[in-house]
């Protein structure tokens, strides 16, 4: 099972040169991949990334993820294939709908029949990615033209998924899904399941990720994780996951404990068939560091 982190922009600090910051610290620690989050009030990810892969080398970023509402699929394609030019084709493309409360009541935009949504909208992005024409007609969505970015690979593309239907067009029409707050008896009897029936002989990953806390202190950790993870209790596709695994609260899927203690964890998505674990790391400082330095420790 690969190991990556997951992270933020916002830390209080001038995004960019923070997250240029950041993404070295990682990198001279040992880790090759770092996913990163885009939400709705942070500056534009993909601009950061391809300031970051300019200055940072030998690492690789993934967005976790890009919501597809706000932006076609011919000027998302421009942006990705431009920071992969940049990057030297170290560029994961992630993607997802962004979430009812967000998309309806922020930007005014219908939220109805997400899969056929994401579906239109891969029909056009897949091809201009490969550097082909795109020529589809959708009910939501429609792509025609091509681009002309030469020399700029395409990403590997990833679905947010958890319901069973986005799961399966994920694993017929990308490289698989990055998971949030989904614990390792769902990523190993629901996720990979469907993922990889619907993927057939085509390789598909799991890419999971969870907060996670090493500490000496787990009580003081769980009430920060309560307070700081709160809205995923909330929202719908969150909580569906959250009650598949029998946890009641969000501070639950984080994992939290002394070294041992939260390795154990990581072992149960190893046992769980999960690709790829990234882990978000929270407390402080000190915190932070322990937990990125279990999480290499854990590398296979």
């Amino acid at each position: 099972m690969r190991i990556s982190v997951f992270g933020y922009l916002s830390d209080g600090r001038s995004p960019v040169d923070g997250y240029v910051e950041r993404l070295r610290t990682v990198r001279d620690e040992g880790f090759t991949r770092v996913w990163t989050a885009q939400l709705p009030h942070d500056p534009d990810l993909l601009t950061v990334l391809a300031v970051a892969t300019r200055e940072v080398e030998g690492i690789e970023v993934g967005t976790g993820v890009l919501p597809i509402q706000v932006q076609h699929p011919m000027a998302l394609a421009q942006r990705a294939l431009t920071v992969n030019l940049v990057s030297g084709g170290r560029l994961l493309l992630g993607v997802g709908m962004n979430h009812r409360p967000v998309v309806e009541n922020m930007w005014g935009m219908s939220w109805d029949r997400p899969v056929r949504r994401m579906s239109e909208y891969l029909d056009g992005l897949l091809p201009l990615l490969a550097g082909d024409p795109a020529d589809a007609a959708g009910e939501f969505t429609t792509t025609r033209g091509s681009l002309q970015i030469p020399g700029a690979p395409a990403p590997p593309v990833y679905v947010a998924a958890l319901g069973p239907q986005m799961l399966r067009l994920a694993g017929r029409r990308t490289s698989g899904t990055v998971t949030w707050m989904t614990g390792p008896r769902t990523l190993g009897e629901h996720v990979g399941p469907t993922l990889r029936a619907a993927a057939g002989d085509r390789r598909v990953e799991v890419v999971a990720a969870l907060p996670i806390c090493v500490t000496d202190d787990a009580a003081a950790a769980r009430a920060k994780a309560a307070r700081d993870f709160a809205v995923y209790g909330t929202l719908p596709s969150y909580r569906a996951m959250l009650d598949r695994e029998g946890w009641a609260r969000p501070e639950d899927a984080a994992l939290i404990g002394t070294e041992s203690e939260v390795a154990a964890r990581i072992d149960e998505l190893r046992a769980a068939g999960v690709d790829e674990f990234t882990g978000a790391p929270f407390g402080s400082s000190e915190e932070r560091a322990r937990s990125r330095a279990l999480l290499l420790s854990c590398r296979s």
